[in-house]
């Protein structure tokens, strides 16, 4: 399994580490290829539409993927609702999104949301629509932000699956799995007995990070 941390906008990191992921599957004796993505495709780096163009295909030929909502995704599709929360949305990077819709972020909030509408492929709606919330894939649970502890797999909220940080991440409890999770940047890929955390802060570092789940395996990739 290939499981991809938090893209936010940046396309051309996609492509190179969708090149490694191809090249170490080659290598890979394992029949089923899996490639899963966190979530947090949009904002802040400056090709959101590449990303969106680029991700229902995946890797590449061979590869099942799964594609979970982030908080990001979130924001847009709440937005296309409601163009109140321009202001909230902006603050978090929204500004890139819009930009790579070729619209400018300094318009009435109204006149944003109808020039997103518009300028949003149908394919684009449909992909962010049919997002899926959480994955569980042998031991290991994926979600964009994390769990409520105390809460069962199978009962969590989709929105905490999309936003919780802190309870999560002060939690000790054994969650039966082992979450992977973006959502929460950091310097490295954390490691811990009951989580593993692989958002890189691509957009600001230039590192995008895949965690490679084979067997009792684990290991990167990076750009």
């Amino acid at each position: 399994m290939y499981a991809f941390g938090d893209i936010h906008g940046r396309a051309d990191l996609l492509g190179r580490l969708h090149t490694s992921v191809r090249d170490d599957a080659s290598r890979a004796p394992e029949p089923r290829r899996i490639a899963i993505y966190l979530g947090d495709y949009l904002d802040r780096g400056e090709n959101s539409r590449g990303v969106l163009d680029m991700l229902p295909a995946g890797p590449g030929p061979g590869f099942e993927t799964v594609h979970l909502c982030g908080n990001h995704e979130d924001f847009l599709l709440r937005f296309l609702e409601d163009s109140g929360l321009a202001e909230i949305w902006l603050q978090n990077g929204a500004a890139a999104t819009l930009q790579s819709y070729g619209i400018d972020a300094h318009l009435p909030q109204t006149e944003i949301r109808s020039r997103l509408a518009a300028a949003l492929p149908e394919s684009h709606v449909a992909f962010l629509k049919g997002l899926r919330r959480s994955a569980s894939v042998g031991d290991y649970f994926f979600v964009h932000a994390g769990v409520r502890p105390g809460v069962a797999l199978d009962r969590q909220d989709p929105r905490d699956l999309m936003w919780i940080r802190d309870e999560f991440l002060q939690s000790d409890e054994d969650f039966g799995k082992t979450i992977v999770y973006g959502h929460t940047p950091r310097d490295t890929v954390a490691f811990e007995d009951t989580r593993i955390g692989i958002d890189t802060m691509a957009w600001a570092s230039g590192r995008l990070t895949c965690l490679v789940l084979a067997g009792r395996e684990q290991r990167l990739l990076q750009t």
